[in-house]
């Protein structure tokens, strides 16, 4: 049976128990074992976030190669992911902002439904997130240890360090250089090996996160879970029917409409298997032989975007940490909002292009802002058709990357390969 399927049935068993049996049956205490269970796959999230990280940054950006060309293509590509991934991410504050989920009529959710506790006074805990912390967070780009950071998950430090070191790679002599990129491909291929079979035991965490969840506060969690998903999913239209087309447009002139035609089957895989990795073949395949893109440029663009690229993750990222602040009536500030942003287009670089892997990330961002990892349960409930969508943004976006690149490197007979009306 297909993971997806999967997890929708462990949800669906999870509302089942919670609702029936509660937090305990016969005196015994089926909450303590929904926690363990939960604690224990969000540990062993944790566990994957620097190697995981790490090497997919690493071996991204030392596939970038050296030379005027390549360095000309790597500039274009890697502008139009960051530009890209920003507008994702402006577009999740400002939907998320306007429409704010996490609130259930006048009251946060946390004053509707049982979600865990912060400990002592909520908004003092945010207080103190003001300008002074978004400048640490720069300061704490430049790491003085990195075996430290990495003790301490500082990952803006490990991100920009794995850049420098990617790109650093490029730059040095045989045959040391290929030992070295063949290392940290192979630990990269591991940790997707080690994420795969984490999510095969992903029904069995996201069962008992839900259970525990509902057990204490009942079925009256899926209404407001039924306005993040809607909101989530309005953000990524935006981002897909409008941002992108808009991008495209500008920078090819080319009808957007005849470029989703072209690549329709790689987002249709996409959806089918929440993987961008999974998808890339697919993606090559109608990029190359259905919008017209060079074989050169589209073994550049989609490899490289498939890794760091991640508009529809760091869109739900930003999205899933606004919302668990608004449940928890948590005021963020416009500086600490600003930290969100600079954290979800940080984070969503490293992202493995995997299912569900962003659960990692915000992870991370959770934990930077002080909010608890065990409110990512309040996510799982609708997190799997979330997924879906977010990597079929993910791989669009990649396309539009390709087609843009492709087009300014002079290459002419895009989207002509047939689809179009």
């Amino acid at each position: 049976m297909a993971l997806h399927w999967q997890i929708m049935i462990a949800i669906g068993a999870a509302f089942v128990f919670g609702s029936l049996f509660g937090t305990e049956i016969d005196g015994f205490s089926l909450l303590s074992i929904y926690e363990f269970v939960g604690g224990m796959f969000l540990d062993a999230l944790k566990m994957l976030i620097v190697p995981l990280i790490m090497s997919s940054i690493i071996s991204g950006a030392a596939n970038l190669g050296k030379g005027k060309g390549v360095v000309a293509i790597a500039g274009r590509t890697v502008t139009y992911f960051l530009v890209s991934t920003a507008l994702a991410i402006v577009t999740a504050l400002v939907v998320v902002n306007v429409i704010q989920p996490g609130v259930s009529g006048q009251h946060p959710l946390s004053e509707v439904v049982h979600l865990p506790s912060l400990g002592g006074d909520i908004s003092a805990k945010f207080a103190s997130h003001q300008f002074s912390d978004f400048i640490q967070v720069v300061r704490d780009m430049v790491p003085a240890n990195i075996v430290d950071a990495a003790a301490h998950t500082q990952m803006l430090g490990l991100i920009v360090f794995s850049l420098l070191f990617g790109f650093a790679l490029t730059r040095i002599p045989e045959p040391g250089r290929q030992v070295v990129h063949d290392f940290w491909n192979g630990v990269q291929e591991v940790m997707i090996q080690i994420t795969h079979w984490l999510m095969k035991l992903a029904p069995i965490g996201v069962f008992a996160l839900v259970a525990a969840v509902v057990a204490k506060s009942g079925l009256a969690l899926l209404l407001p879970m039924l306005g993040f998903f809607l909101t989530v999913t309005l953000g990524l239209m935006i981002h897909a029917f409008i941002t992108l087309p808009l991008i495209l447009w500008f920078t090819t002139r080319l009808n957007p409409y005849h470029f989703i035609l072209a690549v329709w089957p790689a987002m249709l895989m996409a959806f089918s298997t929440s993987s961008s990795a999974g998808t890339l073949p697919v993606t090559m395949d109608v990029v190359e032989n259905r919008a017209g893109v060079s074989k050169e440029i589209a073994s550049f663009v989609l490899p490289l975007g498939a890794t760091i690229n991640m508009n529809g993750t760091a869109l739900y990222e930003c999205a899933a940490v606004l919302f668990i602040a608004q449940a928890y009536g948590v005021d963020l500030s416009i500086w600490t909002q600003l930290m969100i942003v600079v954290l979800a287009l940080m984070t969503s670089i490293g992202v493995a292009a995997v299912p569900s892997a962003s659960l990692v990330a915000i992870a991370l961002i959770l934990g930077v802002l002080g909010l608890p990892l065990e409110a990512m349960g309040l996510l799982l409930v609708v997190d799997r058709v979330l997924d879906m969508l977010r990597t079929s943004v993910n791989v669009y976006s990649d396309s539009v990357g390709a087609v843009i690149v492709a087009h300014r490197r002079g290459d002419r007979g895009l989207l002509t390969g047939g689809v179009a009306p």
